[in-house]
């Protein structure tokens, strides 16, 4: 429930009529992964088109924008971005002219070496027009000396370090690519034109197929790049498939805790049904007697549901939210603080007065949420509050495109089980256990296969 932000969503769209329509409907599934700017490149073979502006989806595109963007490939963007980037310089896809053509390039991730990168293609030369790292592998590939774009945008990620999905769109072409440890999700469907033939869409979650009716095929491979082309001729559209680098499969948990909605699929799993069993993992790991089990909404539901089936202890819907709060207040005070998240929150009074109380949530980061939720349930009567979080304690910042603080105001690094527990001022706090999460992953399976959760351990998989 607290501040954590995946930094974007990306998507492309190939061999589909009026593909930035598509686009459009898979950015808006996609809204929750970075809600401070929207873009969308469309190619008709001849040209790309490209419009991005900050603010939500549905703010940035109306139909005579959309009709602008003609052809039957597309990509588009959704960015979280931080402090002091709030800028249409920041927005993506960014759209380049070099050599061969034309290009738009959009990125989920974080490159580690971007500053290095940067640094060196300045001293050669390169103008820069944005402070985002991706703008590094545009100029990459402008510079590379091999004769394809396919062999320069491979040329390109031989020198970039970090975590990436990325998606090229070229005037005939399109590409998608997750780096070697699969970092961020990037998922494959397929669509069935009007006339029979096939379209692809690639996406960061697989709500956005359900939406526009695109078939699940399966994930990108970690280290494998799809080539898309043909759509402007008679051939065969089916994505060639190239391992650029050796699989070292490295997904990042908190995609599961978190990021992802509820109803996709990814890293090949459903996220509700692994968030329920975080739910049951919990129940069995801590044990207590109360009245009632009560999510945070919406972050806190599916765990919350596991734990009320494992423990037997009744489920209710104790705190309502309002989905239609913003950016409330810019001055950070602490009353301001407080009213933001009674306008985002309200107990219900009656249910729970008197009342023993478990409250499930996915996370603490700063707990400075944590402490105002169970602020306004001991104002709305609880007799005694128990706070259950359906993952470990968060002890690292995220470096591979997840918007995270630093080590200093993550509060569980700094301090104590009991520390914490006071100054949220819960009667009892507990975690699950990084085992319970990972039984949690393969309770229906024996692919024990690997994840990132340095967020949880420290434990660093790129430097």
């Amino acid at each position: 429930m607290e501040d954590w932000n995946e930094k974007c969503a990306i998507v492309g769209v190939y061999n589909v009529p009026n593909a930035s329509i598509l686009s459009y409907y898979a950015l808006f599934a996609m809204q929750h992964r970075g809600q401070e700017a929207s873009g969308i490149s469309a190619s008709n073979g001849k040209k790309i088109a490209t419009h991005k502006q900050m603010g939500l989806v549905t703010k940035v595109f109306d139909a005579p924008t959309l009709k602008k963007l003609q052809g039957n490939s597309s990509i588009g963007h959704n960015r979280y971005s931080t402090a002091g980037e709030d800028s249409i310089d920041e927005c993506q896809p960014i759209f380049a002219r070099y050599s061969l053509g034309e290009m738009a390039l959009a990125h989920n991730g974080n490159l580690t070496n971007a500053k290095e990168v940067r640094t060196r293609l300045i001293e050669d030369g390169a103008i820069f027009q944005s402070h985002l790292d991706t703008e590094n592998i545009i100029h990459l590939i402008a510079k590379s000396p091999k004769k394809s774009l396919t062999n320069r945008i491979v040329d390109a990620l031989e020198q970039i370090q970090g975590a990436y999905a990325l998606v090229f769109l070229s005037r005939t072409k399109m590409f998608a690519v997750r780096d070697r440890y699969g970092l961020r999700p990037l998922s494959l469907g397929q669509i069935t034109n009007p006339d029979g033939s096939m379209g692809y869409i690639v996406a960061s979650e697989t709500c956005a197929f359900d939406l526009i009716g695109a078939t699940y095929i399966r994930d990108l491979a970690p280290g494998e790049m799809l080539v898309f082309e043909g759509a402007y001729s008679q051939h065969n559209t089916t994505p060639k498939s190239l391992q650029i680098f050796t699989p070292q499969p490295k997904f990042c948990i908190f995609e599961y805790v978190y990021f992802a909605r509820p109803d996709s699929k990814v890293f090949g799993k459903n996220v509700y049904e692994i968030r329920k069993q975080m739910g049951i993992e919990l129940a069995k790991e801590h044990k207590i007697q109360a009245d009632m089990v009560i999510p945070v909404p919406d972050s806190g539901v599916a765990a919350a549901i596991g734990y009320s089936r494992e423990s037997g202890i009744p489920f209710e819907l104790g705190i309502i939210r309002n989905h239609y709060v913003g950016r409330t207040f810019i001055e950070p005070t602490q009353s301001a603080r407080e009213l933001k998240v009674k306008l985002k929150l309200n107990p219900i009074a009656a249910i729970i007065a008197g009342k023993e109380i478990i409250i499930i949530d996915d996370s603490i980061v700063r707990g400075t949420t944590s402490k105002q939720i169970i602020k306004i349930l001991r104002q709305a009567g609880a007799k005694k509050i128990h706070l259950f979080i359906s993952s470990p304690p968060t002890i690292s910042p995220c470096y591979y495109g997840v918007d995270t603080p630093d080590v200093s105001e993550l509060i569980c690094a700094n301090h104590s089980l009991e520390e914490v527990r006071d100054f949220i001022g819960a009667d009892s706090l507990a975690f699950l256990s990084l085992s319970g999460l990972q039984k949690s992953i393969h309770h229906d399976d024996d692919n024990h296969q690997g994840f990132c959760q340095a967020c949880f351990d420290g434990n660093y998989i790129i430097t």
